[in-house]
């Protein structure tokens, strides 16, 4: 079992930076990802970074403006959130797969461990 968990989420205005953090106690040799679910839509894709760091995937919607990254050493993930808009409000949920390894995987199915989630609201 893989326990994670979230952290770093607020209201920020549109423009604004955020960091989101992601603590886990079971994430070694695993990828990491981001998800995102807005009100009434499904969870969608964000991003995601395998355990070395040196591979990442970004949805097209963040692209540019996000990054992930990880601290092994510290077991945490990391989405750094710039040009923050109001599209991007949604909670924000970490992820990783129940098999160690890379594999492209950017579907909420192909993750088997998730935290708790975190909001993030951007006004205008």
């Amino acid at each position: 079992q893989v326990q994670l968990a979230e952290s770093g989420g607020g209201l920020v205005q549109a423009g604004d930076s955020l960091r989101l953090s992601c603590t886990t106690d079971g994430g070694i040799f695993r990828m990491a990802a981001w998800f995102r679910q807005a009100p009434g839509k499904d969870r969608q894709f964000v991003a995601v970074i395998n355990w070395g760091g040196e591979t990442t995937i970004y949805a097209d919607s963040v692209k540019g403006r996000f990054t992930i990254s990880r601290d092994n050493a510290k077991n945490t993930v990391y989405l750094q959130m710039n040009s923050l808009k109001p599209e991007d409000t949604a909670v924000y949920y970490c992820a990783m797969p129940m098999l160690t390894g890379w594999k492209y995987r950017t579907t909420p199915e192909e993750f088997r461990y998730w935290g708790q989630g975190t909001q993030v609201t951007v006004s205008t």
